[in-house]
């Protein structure tokens, strides 16, 4: 019979917040004051990493442990923190692990400020045929596997890279449910609306700002990036601002911040991703799909619509992106009940009014520092 479709849908912060007390999420130590997030819960980081020669999936037959313990090189304590190191593969057992009920899966995806800083970050599971996904009724530990591509990081035990969405029963997105929320709510603030195996973001390389900047490109061999200090570094240590307008050529293996022209809104009933953009339409890729918490850019969020942030990687060769061009997609869904509260609602939320940002870690940015 499946589960009804009245109580399927992403679960709020409420139910997350009893699943961790009654045992279905095991936390090894008490949550963080700010961890469970409207419609997701932030993983830390447990108290050893594990430089790994490569990347891996345990498959059917294995565990994490087991697989860790064959191409492990050496482990580092993270208590005192340590120093990941950019083009190294990690595998950090985390503080969380899972019990779930019948019915009930979950997805993980890095956090903003991860995505943002270019570190490679996924979530393992025993016996995980795919990254990112916790089957239904998965019981056993979590693992992060962690590779930062572009600037060495500091990290230490209860630092929070990534997050976790639950899902119950199958998931409700669908472009119908995306026209009917744009109709009602005004999904995005202006432009055509585009709906077709998602909401299409187009990527602003000509308004964003008056002065400022339309993006930024990652400066290689810049200094360490502590992930749990906020508005610590120079912007300009790490980043080269891009003036030019219009266009831009994507260097291969570069980094770069832009934004999407549209604002987007997320009504407060309901959770939206971005989901991995098609190859087939450019030689590029949104580096990491994303979570929009509910709230997101909404008025009773206390914003008018936010940008998305768009974390750009080009593929083997130069590509040109033109200003305009369609950048990403956005999915819908509805929470199984109304939460009580939503981003930028008092809970520490960094993005809620945001255009072109780069990640908590840096301080404000100056165009007069052009």
């Amino acid at each position: 019979m499946g589960t009804p479709r009245e109580t399927r849908g992403i679960l709020p912060a409420r139910t997350i917040a009893r699943y961790c007390e009654e045992g279905l999420i095991r936390l090894a130590r008490p949550a963080d004051a700010d961890q469970i997030q409207p419609a997701s819960l932030d993983l830390r980081l447990g108290a050893w990493a594990y430089r790994v020669r490569a990347s891996f999936l345990p498959g059917p037959r294995a565990t994490v442990e087991a697989r860790v313990k064959e191409l492990s090189l050496h482990r580092m304590p993270l208590g005192d923190g340590a120093v990941l190191e950019t083009g190294c593969v990690y595998i950090v057992p985390l503080q969380e692990s899972l019990k779930l009920p019948k019915g009930v899966a979950a997805a993980a995806n890095p956090k903003s400020s991860t995505g943002r800083l270019d570190i490679f970050t996924r979530v393992i599971t025993d016996h995980a045929q795919e990254f990112d996904k916790v089957p239904e009724g998965y019981e056993g530990p979590l693992y992060a596997e962690i590779s930062p591509r572009t600037f060495p990081i500091l990290v230490r035990e209860g630092s929070r890279l990534s997050q976790i969405r639950f899902r119950q029963g199958a998931s409700l997105a669908t472009d119908d449910l995306i026209r009917e929320l744009h109709a009602r709510e005004g999904l995005i603030s202006s432009g055509e609306v585009n709906i077709d195996n998602g909401l299409a973001l187009s990527v602003d390389l000509s308004t964003l700002g008056e002065d400022g900047p339309v993006g930024f490109r990652a400066k290689r061999h810049a200094g360490l990036v502590d992930v749990d200090r906020k508005a610590a570094l120079a912007v300009l240590d790490y980043w080269e601002p891009i003036w030019q307008r219009g266009s831009l050529v994507l260097d291969p293996d570069q980094f770069y911040i832009l934004a999407s022209k549209e604002a987007v809104r997320v009504p407060p009933a309901h959770a939206a991703e971005m989901v991995p953009f098609n190859p087939l339409v450019g030689e590029f890729r949104v580096h990491y799909a994303g979570f929009f918490d509910p709230g997101f850019g909404h008025s009773s969020g206390h914003g008018e619509g936010a940008r998305a942030v768009l974390e750009v990687r080009s593929h083997e060769v130069p590509f040109i992106l033109e200003d305009g061009q369609i950048i990403g997609r956005l999915v819908y869904e509805p929470l199984t009940e109304a939460p009580e509260r939503v981003y930028g609602q008092g809970i520490g939320s960094n993005y809620q009014r945001q255009g072109l940002k780069l990640s908590k870690h840096f301080r404000a940015f100056d165009p007069a520092q052009r």
